[in-house]
């Protein structure tokens, strides 16, 4: 029998303007990034791209100019060097970024004055289905004032570790993401008066930038880096980044009802799944090969046990202001040998400890 009549599509009219911002510097590879993001965009009105370029690098200005009328490509002005502390010389990098995204941000929500943006560096790929995530995602960003961005990425998305079954999964996150990720003009008009000189992207993820807001990011990420030479020189990206899954089955996401991430909603059903997984030790679960298929816990007792279970497990073991990657209210989610395992802290969690690192 069919289902209810769904509602009718909302016309290209009436469907929000996201723009696409691609911050861009010295490298001419962003034509790889470039040449996604305009395959899969379903549309030109609702997604402008906007390149903004630092650095004043020539080929990679020619590069972006190739793209003529389809994308719009505006220069950061004040190429000038920055003025840093002694210790922090080897940053200059972080401090050109920061002042970048400072000016870029700027010129979507102040010059353009677009209501939401989509942030995107010069070295990403994006996914089939990286549009249709963030029209769907955008109402419950608009909705919820206890979500602060939507992210495409998830920092332990490597295939091993995901259900690429169940590319539709979405969660709540605590650690903010980035690589690819959506924020609203409010947002801006919050961080823009003390954004900070380097570092922005750990700079958003102490608790006085939080305040104890969430992300929402997938099951298998949106976007993948191709680009190993950065500013961080490599060292995540080797260990990490270059193994991380990019989604390749598009989800009509824009027909689904994403409701269950709502706030309560989703502590509701999460805390109940995850506490209710029977309590498993490292030890079971690597030498179980899989036979009995249900979710299992993974319990934590403090930040050594922490470290060592995501280290044997292959997870991203680094903490942000206590904040495990991809960690809601302490608990990270994937897979191990084909079985869903939530790493977690006791039931009785009552909140992050910052002087975890």
């Amino acid at each position: 029998t069919p289902g209810p009549p769904r509602p009718p599509a909302a016309t290209e009219a009436e469907a929000p303007v996201i723009p696409v911002l691609v911050l861009a510097c010295d490298r001419s590879s962003v034509r790889r990034c470039l040449d996604k993001l305009l395959r899969y965009r379903p549309s030109a009105r609702r997604f402008p791209v906007i390149v903004s370029q630092d650095c004043g690098h020539a080929e990679t200005a020619r590069v972006i100019a190739s793209y003529g009328r389809a994308v719009a490509h505006i220069r950061q002005p004040d190429l000038s060097d920055i003025a840093v502390p002694p210790e922090h010389r080897k940053f200059q990098g972080y401090y050109r970024i920061s002042r970048h995204y400072r000016w870029a941000l700027g010129q979507v929500f102040r010059t353009f004055r677009y209501r939401a943006a989509i942030v995107v560096e010069d070295d990403l790929e994006v996914a089939p289905d990286f549009f249709e995530y963030f029209q769907a995602a955008l109402p419950l960003l608009q909705r919820d004032p206890s979500l602060w961005c939507v992210s495409a990425w998830n920092d332990n998305g490597k295939e091993a570790m995901v259900d690429a079954g169940r590319a539709e999964l979405l969660y709540r996150t605590d650690f903010f993401p980035g690589l690819g990720w959506l924020l609203l003009a409010e947002l801006w008009d919050e961080l823009e008066p003390k954004w900070p000189p380097a570092f922005w992207d750990d700079w958003m993820r102490q608790p006085e930038q939080r305040r104890g807001r969430s992300c929402v990011r997938p099951e298998v990420s949106r976007t993948m880096t191709f680009g190993r030479k950065g500013v961080s020189h490599g060292q995540f990206f080797d260990q990490y980044l270059k193994f991380i899954k990019l989604n390749d089955r598009f989800v009509p996401f824009t027909q689904l009802d994403l409701s269950y991430l709502k706030k309560e909603e989703y502590e509701r059903f999460f805390l109940q799944q995850v506490y209710s997984a029977p309590e498993v030790k490292i030890e079971e679960l690597q030498k179980d090969a899989g036979t009995d298929s249900g979710p299992v816990r993974l319990q934590y007792r403090g930040r050594d046990s922490f470290k060592a279970l995501a280290k044997a497990l292959g997870l991203m073991d680094d903490l942000k202001s206590g904040v495990p990657r991809a960690g809601y209210r302490g608990i990270v989610s994937f897979v191990c040998r084909g079985r869903r395992v939530f790493l977690a802290p006791p039931s009785d969690w009552t909140g992050y400890d910052p002087s975890w690192s």
